[in-house]
Formats: structure tokens, C-alpha cells, sequence
């Protein structure tokens, strides 16, 4: 009988059980510092209010939650499919007062949230939209629990558009990140090989124009699209309901 190749969102789940212990660090060298400076436009750009509730869907290790709570002392839900990721979350929450006051660790799965329609005033999500199989459905779901005016925002990888730039990336994309992923460990060796196609394939299917079209067919209106680091990195948010951007 011939095997069945597991999902994109099987495989990466696989990957990404083994290194939560390193993710934090890990993400920050092999983006060459970028990955942090991209998680902080994302706090930026969704500013909720002290007295707001956010959701922070594919909340991983949490550093977007407790950057969220640290910045403007708001109340954060974490959801992620990995029970490894929250192991390490719930671990930043032992170490940090504040984190472990105002935030709320659930696991989860993007497709299926389990809440009611509008029971946050915003929404962040990282690196999640690669691994679903119906990113508009996604899109939908989240939406749906964010309250009329609510800001939801976005990280995620993308590849430059300048042709040297774009050449650059890919070398860096196949070769590079498995090399320096194996400075870390096997596990990221196996991370960063699988990193590149991953992030090339979902921006040729979904570059940032095609995809803020799905985000206002989600009924999220005025849709920033913000290209970081020659393009390498991608900040998107906009408005449940809200107007032309």
C-alpha cells in the first residue's frame, strides 16, 4: 500500500513539537534579528486598549501575548493547535507576574475556535495562514469572533520582489537557513529545509494583494499590507467591518 504524505499542517506540526525550547532564539538568529522587529509592527499596528481582550490565535511560545499585555496591559486568550508550544507559554507565564495575571492559555485549532461571534475587541495571529487548508475559511472563522470595529492582525513571511533580492532570498531560503538551523539542532535542520518551499509556495499562491482580498471577503475592511525587511517579512491588519483602507 502506498503511504500517504502527511499534510502541510501535519508536517509542520511534527517539525515545530521538537523546538519550542529554542523557538524564541532560534527564530530571532536565522532571521537575522528580523523575526522580533516583525512581532513588534504587529503589537504596534493592533494597539488595543487597557481595558481590551485579545485573542492571539497560533499563539506558539506566547511572545506576541505577553508583548501585547507588556505594551498596553490588556487581557490576552492564547490558542495553539501544539500542546509543545503551550507547555513553553505556560512556562513564560511561571516566570512572569503580569503574563500569567492577564493572559489565558487554550489549545485549539484556528478552523474550529471555541467561541461565541464577537467575544474579542481584537485579533493577532503569526506565521499561520501557510499551514491551513483553506486560508478564507480561516480568515472567516477568526473574524468571526472579533466584535464589529475590532482590529485583527497579521505576521507572516514573505519573499522579496526585486529580482536580486528574490535571488538572494532563495539561496538563503535552501541553503542557508538548513545550515544555520543545524548550528541549533537537528530538529531545526529539518525546521529550516522545510522553512523555504513552505514560504515560497504560500507567496506565489497567496501574495499580499491576493491575500488582502481575503481578508475583506472575510468582512475585514481597511486592510494595511506593511513589506518588512525587503519584503521578507509581512505585517497585514485591518477592521472587522471596516472601510476601504
Amino acid at each position: 500500500m502506498t503511504a500517504v504524505a502527511p499534510t502541510v499542517k501535519a508536517r509542520a506540526r511534527e517539525l515545530f513539537a521538537g523546538i519550542p525550547a529554542e523557538y524564541d532564539a532560534a527564530g530571532a538568529f536565522l532571521s537575522f534579528g528580523q523575526d522580533p522587529r516583525w512581532r513588534r509592527a504587529l503589537v504596534a499596528a493592533v494597539a488595543p486598549a487597557p481595558t481590551d481582550r485579545v485573542l492571539d490565535v497560533a499563539t506558539g511560545t506566547g511572545l506576541v501575548a505577553a508583548a501585547l499585555i507588556e505594551r498596553y496591559g490588556c487581557s490576552v486568550v492564547g490558542v495553539d493547535q501544539s500542546e509543545e508550544m503551550l507547555a513553553r507559554a505556560r512556562a513564560r507565564q511561571r516566570a512572569a507576574r503580569s503574563f500569567a495575571a492577564r493572559c489565558e492559555l487554550l489549545g485549539g485549532e484556528a478552523e474550529r475556535l471555541p467561541f461565541a461571534d464577537g467575544s474579542f475587541d481584537a485579533l493577532t495571529f503569526t506565521y499561520l495562514l501557510r499551514y491551513v487548508d483553506d486560508p478564507a475559511a480561516v480568515l472567516r472563522e477568526m473574524a468571526r469572533v472579533v466584535k464589529p470595529g475590532g482590529r485583527i492582525g497579521m505576521v507572516e513571511f514573505g519573499v522579496p520582489s526585486r529580482p536580486v533580492l528574490r535571488r538572494l532570498w532563495h539561496v538563503y531560503a535552501s541553503i542557508g537557513l538548513p545550515l544555520l538551523g543545524r548550528l541549533v539542532s537537528q530538529s531545526w535542520y529539518e525546521v529550516g529545509r522545510f522553512l523555504g518551499p513552505s514560504i515560497a509556495s504560500f507567496a506565489d499562491r497567496l501574495p499580499p494583494g491576493r491575500l488582502a482580498s481575503l481578508w475583506q471577503d472575510a468582512g475585514i475592511g481597511g486592510v494595511v499590507v506593511r513589506r518588512l525587511s525587503f519584503g521578507a517579512g509581512i505585517v497585514m491588519w485591518g477592521t472587522r467591518g471596516g472601510g476601504p483602507g
